[in-house]
């Protein structure tokens, strides 16, 4: 059977939390993954986990930041300076890709057609094979240009997820949050999952559900 994976670009921007999130969807439905993590992405990892992700120990590093054992078969992680990579080619089959966190660089040169690394590259290929491409910024506010970019993208065929957790699940911690984000895009890519609680058409039924708490105000569906 052709191994057939979805393509997690990990860019430079604050919010390393979605990518792991998203990266467990995946291997948890069982699909396999091609992970590129950009270099400053690396310096962002480090900064917000304490975790060093090295080309050469990556299945080591990358076991610590997702905190779970990750078979050879499941993941492939690629280099982000190697233009050479499986992703980088369009005859290379994968399901579509991801880019979370998407910072502002990369989502300029994913839209100009740059590639300049992996991860643009990638990004460039998955749009010109007509595959799957979810952009999720998370960096605020946005410039006029960084808008633009964000548009030349949807017009391309992307998705443009912006990673706004939702609050009428009733969260009570940061995680919930974060899986919020992460859910969304799960939901995108039609990946079944549990990360989330969804919109029941009841004012307050999550705050009943969770603690007996009369309802609330709901959200705007």
């Amino acid at each position: 059977m052709t191994r057939l994976p979805w393509v997690v670009g990990v860019s430079g921007a604050s919010g390393t939390p979605y990518a792991r999130a998203v990266l467990g969807g995946l291997l948890d439905a069982g699909l396999p993954v091609d992970l590129v993590v950009s270099r400053a992405a690396r310096l962002t990892l480090l900064d917000e986990t304490g975790i060093r992700f090295r080309d050469s120990h990556w299945a080591t590093d990358l076991a610590a930041w997702l905190d779970r054992e990750v078979a050879a078969a499941d993941v492939v992680c690629w280099p982000p300076t190697d233009l050479a990579a499986g992703p980088s080619s369009g005859s290379y089959q994968t399901r579509g890709m991801v880019v979370i966190p998407a910072s502002t660089a990369s989502v300029a040169g994913i839209a100009v057609g740059l590639s300049k690394d992996l991860l643009q590259r990638a990004a460039d290929v998955t749009l010109k094979e007509g595959r799957p491409l979810v952009v999720v910024p998370r960096e605020t506010p946005y410039t006029r240009a960084t808008l633009q970019h964000l548009l030349e993208l949807h017009d391309a065929g992307a998705v443009v997820l912006p990673a706004s957790p939702g609050f009428y699940g009733a969260p009570a911690s940061v995680h919930q949050l974060v899986d919020f984000v992460a859910a969304k895009v799960l939901d995108v890519l039609g990946v079944p999952h549990d990360l989330m609680t969804r919109w029941t058409g009841r004012l307050g039924a999550a705050l009943t559900d969770h603690d007996g708490a009369p309802p609330g105000a709901g959200p705007v569906p």
